[in-house]
């Protein structure tokens, strides 16, 4: 058994950092899945494929995974860009180094 652990980017779809950052433990599926020909859904029996855990740093889940013995691949995010403020005045400004274009 072998687990990831990684740390959620923020989601496309919204502009807040609500839940990213957060360290997740998520189980590597042991086999594959299946299709049932009677209803045509993809399943297994393994039951850790559903399991993620979340924890506040990146130690806490490793230490998590050597108390429980499971093999983990750390996964380290990149270094985070810094972020520009940016204003819409700023596009008005008086010495403006850049063209201003309609």
């Amino acid at each position: 058994m072998r687990a990831r652990i990684f740390q959620r980017p923020k989601t496309a779809t919204q502009s807040g950092h609500a839940g990213a950052g957060n360290w997740v433990l998520e189980y590597q599926p042991t086999e594959r899945e299946k299709n049932d020909p009677l209803m045509g859904w993809w399943g297994s029996s393994d039951t850790l494929g559903q399991v993620r855990l979340r924890f506040d740093t990146a130690e806490a889940a490793v230490a998590f995974a050597e108390q429980k013995g499971v093999a983990y691949d750390l996964e380290v995010p990149p270094a985070s860009r810094p972020i520009k403020p940016k204003a819409y005045a700023d596009n008005f400004r008086y010495g403006r180094a850049e063209n201003w274009t309609h």
